[in-house]
Parts: C-alpha cells; sequence; structure tokens
C-alpha cells in the first residue's frame, strides 16, 4: 500500500505486513476480514487486537500442505502455544489439524478447555513442577519434553508411582547459533534450556530414560532461537539430532519422531527479510531425507512447531492516538492508550514496528513521528520514526504483524486494563477475549 506525495513515494504499510484480507474501503477506512477497523474502534474500544481468521487459517494450511508435499514420512504440525493462546485460536488451529506444543500448566488447561485431546499436544517447559507434570499425566499428553536431569528423575518416579508408561522426547541443546536477539537465542551451549549436545550430556540423559522402566523415550527435540531468517540453522539442528540418534542405536535407543522447533521470522518492517515457509519446510524434509538415508535411520515423524509465524501477521493492533509533542529539530511524539503494558516487544528486544492510521489510510504520509505509549516509562516506544498522515487526538492507529508475543506476554504494569481481542472474517467481528474491566484487577485482593 503506497501514496505519492508530491515528487516521492513514501510507502505507508507494504501489502506483505497486513493480513490476507486487507484493503483501503471507499471511505479511506482500513478493512480486515471485511470489516472496518475504524468501526471496530469505536464498538469495542481501544487497545483492540483485530485477528483476520483467513490469515490465521491459510497460515496453518501452508505449514500442513507444504509437509504433506515434501515429506515422504509422517508428519505434524503443533501450533507453539507461546506466541498467542486462547480458546478461540486452540479451537481454530485444532481445526486445521494442528496440536499444540504447551509450556505450562495454564496451556494445557486452556487446551484442554478447547477439547484439544492430549495425544494432539507436547508439552514443553525447563522447569515443569511436579503438579504439572501430574497434569500432563492426567491429560495423558502424546508426550512430555523433558528438559533436564532433574525432570527425569522426578517424571521417572511419577510414572512408577502410576504404573503407567510414559512417552517422552529430550530437549537438546545443540549448540547451534541463529541470527536473532541474545534473549532469543535458544540452542547455545550456554543456555538454560536442554540436554548439552557437547560433552555426552545428551547421550548420557538418553541412555538414563532407556534404563527407566516406565519412561519411553521416543523423540528428539531442539528449539534455537526464534525470528530466524536464515534457514541454516533450523538444518544444522536436524543434522545434529539425527547425528546423535545414529550414535545412539547401539545403546538400544530408536527415534520414532524428531522435531527442529519452530522460530521462523516474520516481517515486521519493510526491510525485514521475507521469508517463505514452503521453502523451509522443503528444505527441512530434504534434510531428514537425505540424513536418514545416508546414516540407516528409518524416517522418523516429522513435527514442526511454527507460532508467531501463524498469528504474527493475522493481526492488527489498533490504538486511539491522544496527547501529540513537538519539540522542534528533535522530534514529534504521539501518544496512544496502550504501550508496553500490552506490546512489552520494543522495550525488552528492541522490536521494530511501522503503522498506519486506520482512519487515514488512503491520505498521504508526510508527517514523521514516533508513537509512544502511555505508561510510565521512557523506554516506552511502539513505533520510532514513522510516516503518518498528519496524526492528531483521536485517530486511530493500526499496527501491523501484531499477534505474536504481545498479548502473550501483556501485563497490568501501571494497573492497565489488558485489551480486547476479536476474530474477523466475512464481514463479522466475534470476541476472543475481552476487555479487562477495573474490577478484575482487584479480584485477587485479599
Amino acid at each position: 500500500m503506497r501514496v505519492q506525495s508530491g515528487s516521492c513515494t513514501r510507502w505507508i504499510v507494504m501489502p506483505e505486513l497486513l493480513p490476507d484480507t486487507a484493503e483501503i474501503g471507499p471511505n479511506g477506512h482500513l478493512i480486515v476480514g471485511g470489516v472496518d477497523t475504524v468501526s471496530l474502534a469505536q464498538e469495542w474500544g481501544t487497545p483492540l487486537y483485530v485477528y483476520d481468521e483467513t490469515t490465521l487459517r491459510g497460515r496453518c494450511q501452508a505449514y500442513v500442505r507444504a509437509l504433506a508435499e515434501h515429506y515422504p514420512g509422517e508428519a505434524r504440525v503443533c501450533y507453539a502455544a507461546k506466541a498467542f493462546l486462547c480458546t478461540g485460536i486452540a479451537r481454530l488451529v485444532a481445526e486445521e489439524g494442528l496440536g499444540l506444543d504447551v509450556v505450562s500448566g495454564g496451556e494445557l488447561y486452556i487446551a484442554g478447555q478447547a477439547a484439544i485431546p492430549g495425544l494432539r499436544t507436547h508439552f514443553h517447559g525447563n522447569n515443569k513442577s511436579r503438579d504439572e507434570l501430574l497434569q500432563a499425566l492426567d491429560a495423558a499428553v502424546h508426550s512430555i519434553v523433558v528438559d533436564n536431569v532433574h525432570e527425569l528423575h522426578v517424571l521417572s518416579q511419577l510414572a512408577d508411582q502410576r504404573d503407567a508408561t510414559v512417552p517422552i522426547w529430550l530437549r537438546i541443546s545443540p549448540n547451534v547459533d541463529a541470527d536473532t536477539h541474545v534473549y532469543r537465542k535458544t540452542g547455545l551451549l550456554d543456555s538454560k534450556f536442554g540436554f548439552p549436545l557437547a560433552g555426552g550430556a545428551a547421550a548420557d540423559a538418553i541412555r538414563f530414560a532407556l534404563s527407566c522402566a516406565r519412561l519411553l523415550p521416543i523423540g528428539l527435540h531442539a528449539h534455537v532461537g526464534s525470528q530466524i531468517a536464515d534457514y541454516a540453522p533450523f538444518l544444522d539442528t536436524v543434522d545434529a539430532l539425527l547425528g546423535l540418534a545414529a550414535d545412539l542405536r547401539s545403546s538400544g535407543f530408536a527415534l520414532q519422531e524428531l522435531s527442529p522447533g519452530g522460530g521462523l521470522a516474520v516481517q515486521y518492517v519493510p526491510s525485514d527479510p521475507a521469508v517463505s515457509i514452503d521453502a523451509l519446510v522443503q528444505q527441512i524434509c530434504a534434510r531428514v531425507s537425505r540424513s536418514c538415508a545416508r546414516d540407516g535411520l528409518p524416517l522418523p515423524r516429522l513435527v514442526l512447531e511454527p507460532g508467531r509465524s501463524i498469528v504474527g501477521p493475522a493481526c492488527v493492533a489498533l490504538y486511539t492516538i491522544g496527547a501529540r509533542k513537538e519539540i522542534p529539530g528533535v522530534r514529534t511524539y504521539v501518544s496512544v492508550d496502550g504501550g508496553m503494558s500490552d506490546n512489552p516487544r520494543p522495550a525488552l528486544y528492541g522490536a521494530r514496528y511501522t503503522a498506519l492510521l486506520a482512519n487515514k489510510a488512503d491520505l498521504a504520509a508526510d508527517a514523521l513521528v514516533t508513537v509512544a505509549g502511555k505508561l510510565c516509562e521512557s523506554g516506552d516506544l511502539l513505533v520510532r520514526d514513522v510516516f503518518l498522515p498528519d496524526p492528531q487526538s483521536g485517530d486511530i492507529l493500526a499496527v501491523p504483524v501484531s499477534g505474536a508475543y504481545q498479548l502473550a506476554m501483556s501485563s497490568n504494569y501501571n494497573q492497565a486494563l489488558r485489551p480486547a481481542a476479536v476474530l474477523v472474517h466475512a464481514g463479522k467481528a466475534r470476541p476472543l477475549l475481552r476487555r479487562e474491566t477495573f474490577e478484575d484487577l482487584t479480584s485477587r485482593d485479599v
């Protein structure tokens, strides 16, 4: 989407950054899912998170289709719930044939509320409590992804007490680097996650698991980071996991399932590199097939765990602009009615976004501004240095690619109320999450 301004062309927002159904209406308003986003802001209030059902389902289908086309063996896609989870989203991804990758008792509870069978759920986490492990056993999850020696011992004891055989994966730390923010790197040797491949800790853990009468080690898992645009780390991870499996055949380990995790990047701003779900899946499938053939391993069930790349591009966050502060020769700030309470990513990672005005989507973007949140922190800046069409109080700011790790990481800092979320499709909107109330803020007070 672009407009002409005098002799120069300025991008408002690239179409690739907006949901698949986005368009500009005849009144100049941003339309998503056939619904006027300005009308949504008026009806539901702001901040408001608008998820496009068509985009969500399309990206789920892209992963399922790519695996079916490129992998000769059995495969499954499991949605990484940590990106964003509520009952409605859980049901939607399940309808598209996806399982769930959960990392807490809370996420597992929501999976149950959405009536997702335990057998379609994988339970991750580096410090699962005893109660969470019991919850996973009660739910009969497909596999518990064991992260450390302590968990191996606790789970073995619980399995003995239950007289139950427990299928497990072991999370491996393969010491694969990824070109992403240091806080999003999870596959290095110096990581809180997983059994290190270096030094033999991973191999020792698998041998110990094989010695436990009630543990059934069926799979290997690794996740090397998030917002990764380069395919190489995924392929290096596949090589590391399959190499470990080949080395442990003589110990009695038979690899049945393999997961190189998720973490595929999405474009947040035009300068971010474009990434392809199909290209990534094709390369992973080819590497697994070649490596298994080379090492004489049967093809395992291949499990991919995308999160951000499914929900991130499917959502636009809406805010109402309030104050405008101009500092001549320095900067112009426009402040909105949300901020780091609903989107902490810019403050945590220096994450970059772009924006447009939903009520002026057809106008020339000729004012360079920085979008500030309303929270009492100097670092509460949502979008730095973006061109907008003369933003004024009352305008509706739309921030694309807001579907992942925003509501999931939202808080009540400054006792802010967490936003509502709606799902739009074919000209209709239905609620996913209601807006919090002041009464919610004191509901846990004693």
